[in-house]
């Protein structure tokens, strides 16, 4: 699989990745595969060329760092793995839930992640979500502690707003931003995006396939398990949902063209918006995986590639991205140092 760069610090990964949520559930489902299912899927992205791997604390919570240290403990040498900080756990010194950054949290969290991970050493250490009541100066300048003491190779953070990335950049530089971020929903390419460009910080997508919707297998007549976040999220019901089909339709026109799947080409849209953008869909299905994966090797002529993106400008999409609980913990601002 081709390579890409995130960041300026040399953080080399395959140009699309694994998000491993969805092995211990996802969107309220907690279903997922097997222990031992989940684990042979990630060594059989290895064999495909997968180098990159998402996880996070809170994820199952706990059991998916577990699985993926124990997935790639064989093949450490030759991934890159990331996972995230930032909510509170007992374990790492916060009671109550909710998102936590404090420093002396953020250091129980990496040793405990290690452990997990089965590894002395994590390549990409995301702030999952930002702590409105913690500097964003502070967790970078710890994060600047473990860097320094070989535990963590390379600082990132998820939905955070512009003007926080910058302040975060100033203390400790940022190799890569984790959002939101496809044909589905673009928000960030009024503010984030740009931000990123300038200063010289990769992008990771998740969610690149829409939570499922850019795989054209979600019509007017699916129904989600009441446990499922897009039940009550706005763009899956009702009106809303039968306007955004005509993205699908569109993905399914040009798919037909160039004899791809909908899901690979909404991948190669994203692909091909900038050189330093990774996405990173999830599956809990070896086929879904090996469709992903396969939209590495899609290429798309100029006049191809312009049919796609003056579709995907024209298709207007209708609806939150998310449930109002959830949308107010992304594109957030850190509060400033005190004076």
């Amino acid at each position: 699989m081709k390579q890409r760069t995130l960041g300026n610090n040399g953080l080399t990964v395959s140009e699309i990745g694994l998000g491993c949520m969805s092995l211990t559930g996802a969107y309220g489902n907690t279903g997922g595969p097997s222990r031992q299912d989940a684990i042979a899927m990630i060594r059989h992205a290895v064999d495909l060329g997968v180098t990159f791997f998402d996880t996070a604390e809170v994820y199952g919570p706990f059991t998916n760092e577990e699985i993926v240290g124990e997935a790639l403990e064989p093949v450490r040498d030759q991934v890159k793995i990331a996972t995230k900080f930032g909510f509170a756990f007992p374990e790492n010194g916060v009671e109550g839930g909710g998102v936590s950054s404090r420093p002396d949290s953020i250091r129980r969290a990496v040793d405990n992640s290690l452990r997990r991970l089965r590894t002395d050493y994590i390549d990409l250490y995301y702030q999952h979500r930002v702590d409105t009541t913690v500097p964003i100066e502070d967790v970078a300048g710890t994060v600047t502690e473990f860097i320094h003491a070989g535990k963590v190779l390379n600082f990132g953070m998820s939905e955070a707003a512009a003007g926080t990335i910058r302040r975060a950049h100033a203390v400790q530089p940022v190799t890569a931003v984790q959002s939101e971020y496809s044909m589905w929903w673009r928000e960030r390419e009024n503010d984030v995006i740009p931000a990123l460009a300038e200063l010289g910080i990769g992008m990771v997508p998740y969610s690149p396939l829409g939570k499922g919707f850019l795989t054209g297998t979600i019509d007017t007549t699916t129904t989600f398990a009441s446990t499922d976040m897009r039940a009550r999220t706005p763009r899956f019901q009702g009106e809303a949902l039968k306007a955004n089909l005509g993205l699908v339709e569109v993905l399914n026109r040009v798919a037909a063209e160039v004899g791809a799947t909908p899901a690979q080409l909404a991948l190669v849209w994203l692909l091909n918006q900038q050189p330093w953008i990774v996405p990173i869909p999830g599956t809990k299905r070896t086929e879904r995986l090996e469709e992903n994966i396969g939209a590495s090797g899609i290429e798309l002529t100029d006049t191809q590639l312009s049919d796609l993106r003056a579709a995907a400008d024209q298709v207007q999409i209708v609806g939150a991205r998310y449930p109002e609980e959830n949308d107010r913990m992304t594109n957030l601002e850190a509060p400033l140092p005190p004076q």
